[in-house]
């Protein structure tokens, strides 16, 4: 499967900036800074594009999961489900579809790896939960698939606010100390029991009213072949975090951009970005 480290294209929806002007134009003249080539996916109705759009597992395969979300059922957010089929083909992508409903948010990859949370149980009572594991590993031809618990305050239940891949042993995760003990202990042992070795990273959701809000959440970065775009907040976990990564990825460029407003909607920058390898 393509990681995100070995991504060398960035694509940004075109409802961004129109919708966050500001914030486009900063992480305009980053990605210039940094190198990275972007475009701008047509015909999109809301900022959050990787929920939406494909799973690239090799330079030219893309698999297309059912993007139906139980929480955007209402006819008020029914309207912002963008119409992929026509976003794939404006730019030349004819990824194979899936029947199975899966955010792409939801999926954390590593080269033979997926982590997602349990809450696709829930979005596809219909499948057996054996037959929907073997399913989901012969599609994205992965070895391993591993579930973590959804946090029980989650309606979005996306794995990529949780947890992130180092390298093939290794993930970042939140700072769970202040969250009930049975979710840290649960959360924990589902990563341990697949193997995986745990670092913490700050974490400092508690400032928000809504549980919805990702303002504090670092882990919700952007990582692209060379460099890593943090989320910052403006709270004191910003520098240990900027610090902490400079010094997890070594060889690796590490920018910032302050993202309180997209984060006061319920995401940051994984969320908002879709990056693929393709021939330059």
């Amino acid at each position: 499967m393509i990681t995100d480290n070995q991504t060398n294209f960035l694509y940004l929806p075109d409802s961004l900036p129109k919708k966050y002007t500001d914030f486009f134009h900063q992480l305009k003249q980053l990605c210039f800074k940094l190198n990275i080539s972007f475009g701008l996916l047509p015909q999109t109705k809301d900022i959050w594009a990787r929920d939406y759009m494909p799973i690239q597992i090799e330079q030219n395969k893309f698999v297309q999961f059912t993007y139906n979300p139980d929480y955007l059922q209402s006819k008020k957010w029914l309207r912002t489900i963008s119409d992929v089929d026509a976003i794939c083909n404006s730019i030349g992508v004819k990824p194979l579809k899936s029947d199975i409903k899966i955010d792409g948010g939801n999926i954390v990859r590593s080269t033979n790896k997926v982590i997602l949370s349990d809450k696709i149980f829930i979005e596809n009572p219909e499948i057996p939960e054996k037959q929907l594991i073997k399913a989901i590993r012969k599609i994205l031809e992965v070895e391993q698939v591993i579930f973590i618990p959804t946090h029980p305050q989650d309606k979005i239940g996306h794995a990529d606010g949780m947890v992130r891949f180092l390298d093939e042993k290794t993930v970042l995760i939140n700072d769970l100390s202040r969250e009930k003990p049975d979710f840290q202990l649960t959360f924990r042992m589902a990563l341990h029991n697949a193997g995986l070795e745990c670092i913490e990273i700050p974490y400092n959701p508690y400032r928000n009213r809504k549980y919805i809000q990702a303002n504090g959440i670092y882990i919700n970065y952007l990582q692209m072949k060379d460099s890593i775009i943090l989320p910052i907040f403006e709270m004191n976990e910003d520098d240990l975090v900027i610090n902490q990564f400079e010094n997890m990825f070594s060889g690796t460029t590490i920018a910032a951009i302050k993202s309180n407003d997209i984060a006061n909607e319920g995401g940051i920058l994984n969320c908002i970005t879709w990056n693929v390898f393709k021939e330059m």
